[in-house]
Parts: C-alpha cells; sequence; structure tokens
C-alpha cells in the first residue's frame, strides 16, 4: 500500500516539478509533470479543507472559554 504523503510532502514535490519545468524539457515530458502537479494540488487542497473542518476558534469571553467551529 502506497504512503499517504502529507501536505508539506505535496508541495516539495510541486516545487521539484516546477524547477524542472523551468529548466526546459520536450513537450511530452512537460505535460506529463504539469498533469502530476495538478493531481498534486487537488490532493493538496483536499488535505486542506479537511484541516479547515478541524480548525476551532477559541475565544475568551466573560471568563469562559468558548469554541466555535471556524469560518
Amino acid at each position: 500500500m502506497a504512503k499517504v504523503k502529507t501536505f508539506e510532502e505535496n508541495l516539495s514535490e510541486i516545487d521539484g516539478i516546477i524547477e524542472k519545468l523551468e529548466g526546459g524539457m520536450d513537450l511530452d515530458e512537460s505535460m506529463k509533470e504539469y498533469e502530476k502537479a495538478m493531481k498534486l494540488l487537488e490532493k493538496s487542497g483536499a488535505i486542506l479543507e479537511k484541516a479547515e473542518g478541524k480548525i476551532k476558534k477559541v475565544m475568551e469571553k466573560n471568563g469562559e472559554i468558548i469554541v466555535e467551529d471556524f469560518e
């Protein structure tokens, strides 16, 4: 079973792809790398959405801690 990459690992891989694309390569290889980067961006977006759902806003009101969903 393949290891699920973290958000940071995805970003690092996307950075590597950008460097390759900037360095120049043939069109077919460029398209493959671009497609790979877009899939990584999609996965990263899903990770961010999941994290956002878990974030809670904590605030103090009248000496009491209130936890609310992040908007």
